[in-house]
């Protein structure tokens, strides 16, 4: 009788701490979830210098990029640390958590070594364009050898939380969406102004997109661009008439204001709308448009929302960093990040979503302004390069066609032509390294042999190296002296390892995020792995970033 009432007794305990057991996982589940942000935002601002926040801050309002500063954390000194420093590399990179060396995004465009052309980083004629007749959007992420943080947050919900990437640029809504993207959209400017996709995520544009296509709110857009404030306050850039400065065709100066309207037939039609402030605002429109449409961050899935303002990188290449057409681009900016920050506080709730911001890369100052204040700075005459280079491989290897292509700073060889003449691709490299160190302008050179065998860690060799792939990088690697490019002697450009290129904005806001700032040294690589921890998912399959511990709350 004992015995049977002892296990009467044993059974009951046994089912209460079940019971309470069950009860512990189910809260601790509870827990969890709650505490991780229902939707993710990534924003990534197209050559975007660290400075533009300081720069500009006494003329931003409080709800963008002020609003970030003061209730999010501040990387100060946040770096790319990989070379080159181009937007399709960037973009792979930030939400990757890897460089070039692992994700394989080695450039926008680069030399493929199998097939002897050029690729571009988004192209795919195995896929169709859906939205617009023509190949702008034969485009997939296919190229990109790695997952994304978005990647490992579908499948860590088992691909119910949603990925949607948007941009001006394809290749801005492609790469941060990742491979199983629920559906990236660019802008197709031209005859039509729309958003469109590709058949690799759809086969037709959903409703929501249709009636945003439709609306013609791109039509909207081609009226004047002007200073939004009195172009007399907009003291933190230079004068607005200058030799420095590129402009619309149909246009004498590039001097406020612009009328849209009256330029687009000579300037590709809705495509002139990119390279204004107000292609930024468009992809805000859609932005808003996408939230609503697409219900992002409306269950305990988190969604991840990747979002790309181009605009900034097209304005900046044709003015110049120091122009009054960045400064009034960003200031507009600010106020289209405000507009976002409230649609989310409204629809997915203070307390219920992340942002980070960043950039894909920054830019140099116009070398020849820097010139007329007496900077060393200058320019590259690409053809005389390769000319004095084509006439060294002839007499010293009697051969002119050893060289295949020279781009993106990479010299890439003909193997197979090195092998008939019995040639040692070892010493051929080495020479071409010899003869170009002591071209002008020419400040480091480098061989593939060199970038295999070597471990760097500081330095410029090292940033070469994160952005080596084996695979498909080339032969020989070149860099530039300081504020030397090749380009026009108007506008700027990018895709050096200095840190006017590799040294850029990182915010952290919302959900999950300290408040603070510091100038502790941060990586580009650094975000996604940050973010997986901030969702307690599995880091991107190739990432070689660390969570940035003190961001997190």
């Amino acid at each position: 009788m004992m015995k049977n009432t002892a296990c009467a007794i044993f059974a009951v305990l046994l089912i209460f701490s079940c019971k309470a057991q069950s009860e512990t996982i189910s809260t601790k589940s509870k827990n969890f979830n709650s505490e991780k942000p229902r939707l993710v935002v990534g924003i990534v601002v197209d050559q975007m210098r660290y400075d533009y926040l300081t720069r500009f801050y006494n003329k931003y309002g409080e709800g963008g990029f002020k609003r970030m500063m003061n209730e999010g954390f501040n990387c100060k000194n946040s770096h790319y640390n990989y070379v080159p420093t181009y937007t399709g590399p960037g973009h792979a990179s930030v939400y990757t958590g890897t460089t070039p060396k692992y994700h394989g995004i080695i450039a926008n465009d680069w030399y493929d070594k199998e097939i002897k052309k050029s690729v571009y980083c988004a192209g795919d004629d195995s896929v169709q364009s859906v939205g617009a007749e023509t190949e702008d959007g034969q485009m997939s992420p296919h190229r990109m050898k790695s997952t994304t943080f978005s990647d490992e947050n579908r499948l860590f919900t088992q691909m119910r939380g949603k990925t949607i990437g948007i941009s001006i640029k394809d290749r801005g809504a492609i790469l941060p969406a990742g491979h199983t993207a629920n559906a990236a959209y660019w802008f197709y400017g031209k005859d039509k102004g729309d958003f469109i996709t590709s058949s690799f995520y759809m086969n037709s544009l959903p409703n929501w997109v249709n009636e945003f296509n439709n609306s013609n709110v791109a039509a909207s857009y081609l009226k004047p661009w002007n200073t939004l404030y009195d172009i007399s306050t907009y003291v933190e850039s230079g004068s607005d008439l200058n030799d420095f400065e590129g402009s619309f065709k149909g246009k004498e100066t590039a001097t406020f204001p612009y009328d849209l309207a009256a330029l687009k037939d000579a300037n590709g039609g809705f495509d002139i709308i990119k390279s204004t402030a107000y292609g930024n605002s468009i992809v805000a429109d859609f932005a808003i448009a996408a939230i609503k449409g697409e219900q992002l961050g409306q269950d305990d899935d988190t969604d991840v929302f990747a979002i790309s303002f181009s605009s900034t990188d097209y304005v900046g290449h044709k003015f110049g960093v120091n122009s009054k057409e960045i400064e009034d681009t960003y200031i507009r900016l600010d106020k289209d990040l405000e507009r976002i920050f409230k649609m989310l506080d409204t629809t997915v709730g203070k307390d219920a979503y992340t942002v980070f911001l960043t950039a894909d890369h920054a830019a140099v100052d116009v070398p020849s302004y820097l010139k007329s204040v007496k900077i060393p700075a200058g320019y590259v005459d690409t053809k005389i390069q390769k000319e004095k280079l084509n006439q060294f491989m002839e007499s010293r290897f009697k051969s002119s066609s050893l060289i295949e292509s020279i781009s993106n700073n990479q010299i890439f060889l003909d193997r197979n032509k090195i092998n008939e003449l019995g040639l040692n691709l070892d010493d051929v490299q080495q020479a071409i390294v010899n003869e170009m160190i002591t071209y002008k302008y020419i400040d480091k050179a480098y061989t593939a042999t060199v970038m295999n065998s070597t471990s760097f860690t500081t330095g410029i060799e090292a940033l070469l190296q994160n952005g080596f792939s084996q695979k498909r990088s080339g032969d020989v690697l070149f860099v530039y002296d300081a504020a030397y490019i090749s380009y026009s002697k108007t506008g700027s450009t990018h895709g050096s390892g200095f840190d006017y290129d590799t040294h850029v904005p990182l915010l952290f806001f919302g959900k999950g995020i300290k408040h603070g700032e510091n100038l502790k040294k941060t990586e580009i690589t650094d975000i996604a792995p940050t973010m997986s921890a901030l969702l307690g998912i599995s880091f991107p399959n190739g990432a070689t970033g660390q969570p940035l511990e003190f961001v997190l709350d």
